[in-house]
């Protein structure tokens, strides 16, 4: 079968088509016949040798921690009605390929109504919106911002939070993707690219108080997938009281918080754990975000799509800043 394989730690060059054997499944396990990869901006970086010392990756390695498919082959003590079945799965690595032996426990059925494009394309990004916006209860009249907000994890947010009934402003780089987020229901947006963009969303959200918390000048609520300056910036126009969440790293780092400056204002600050979950809780947000997908309460954006052979030109692209919700590769 084909595989793709970060041959040694550099550029998209490293990203090479290659042959392996076809997984069998065993004890406990199902292959799947995979259609749908999920490509993710973390892959791009580690695929450089980023973060090797915590991820414990080095090439030669098969990388892709999420894919769909059918099933096609059920190993001893399955029930072999998973055969035929398409799902969605969380593998850790081995995503890029045609074929993937995974456990049974790690599979999410694909419900009627949803295709398995689109629910791959909500196995990552499903849980960690559905757990931030969870965890920030956003009330109707708040005022939330979204960084990288025309992203996978963005988009969703900005469409979950208007459906709460908050004024979302989504923040992001260029006209194209602040087209999408007005589409999905922002209320302002805002272009961080441009000098000021800071004093832009104070102007646009204006000075009446936290709705929540009776806070003063700022947003209520900031979902920073940024990262770097830009979460710096967010951070800066965050209302007294409000609540602050940091994942993203397309800036080069998570947004640095002054810890003091926060308990002055009376910020609430979390991290990358808010989007962190063991498998069965992953799963269970992952089946709740198909559901609410299947009902149309909200629609993974897919920006764009590549071979498995092109890996190499989705990197490229998410590298360059060049695409709008999530990237996958098709096979």
């Amino acid at each position: 079968m084909r595989i793709v394989q970060v041959t040694a730690f550099g550029g998209p060059e490293v990203l090479v088509v290659d042959r392996a054997p076809e997984p069998v499944a065993g004890a406990g396990q199902v292959v799947i016949g995979v259609s749908v990869v999920d490509v993710l901006f973390l892959e791009t970086q580690l695929r450089t040798g980023w973060g090797a010392e915590f991820f414990g990756q080095s090439p030669p390695y098969v990388p892709g921690g999420g894919m769909g498919g059918r099933v096609v082959s059920a190993g001893e003590g399955v029930d072999q009605g998973w055969i035929g079945r398409d799902v969605i799965a969380m593998t850790g690595d081995g995503g890029y390929a045609e074929r993937v032996a995974v456990s049974v426990d790690a599979l999410v059925p694909v419900p009627e109504g949803l295709g398995v494009r689109e629910a791959t394309a909500l196995l990552q990004i499903g849980p960690a919106a559905l757990s931030l916006v969870g965890a920030a209860e956003v009330k109707p009249g708040e005022r939330v911002l979204v960084t990288a907000a025309a992203g996978g994890l963005g988009s969703l947010l900005v469409q979950l939070a208007h459906a709460v009934g908050a004024h979302v402003v989504a923040a992001a780089r260029g006209g194209r993707k602040l087209d999408l987020a007005r589409e999905l229901g922002a209320d302002t947006v805002v272009d961080y690219s441009e000098p000021g963009w800071p004093e832009r969303v104070r102007e646009a959200v204006g000075d009446r108080g936290s709705p929540g918390t009776g806070g003063g000048d700022g947003v209520d609520v900031v979902f920073d997938g940024a990262g770097g300056r830009i979460g710096q910036d967010a951070f800066g126009i965050t209302a007294r009281g409000g609540r602050f969440f940091t994942y993203g790293v397309p800036g080069g780092s998570f947004a640095q918080v002054d810890p003091g400056e926060a308990e002055r204002r009376g910020v609430s600050v979390r991290g990358i754990e808010q989007v962190q979950f063991a498998p069965e809780e992953g799963r269970r947000l992952a089946g709740l975000a198909l559901s609410e997908a299947a009902a149309g309460r909200i629609r993974p954006v897919i920006g764009q799509t590549f071979p498995l052979e092109r890996a190499a030109d989705a990197h490229i692209a998410i590298e360059a800043r060049d695409t709008v919700g999530k990237t996958l590769l098709l096979l």
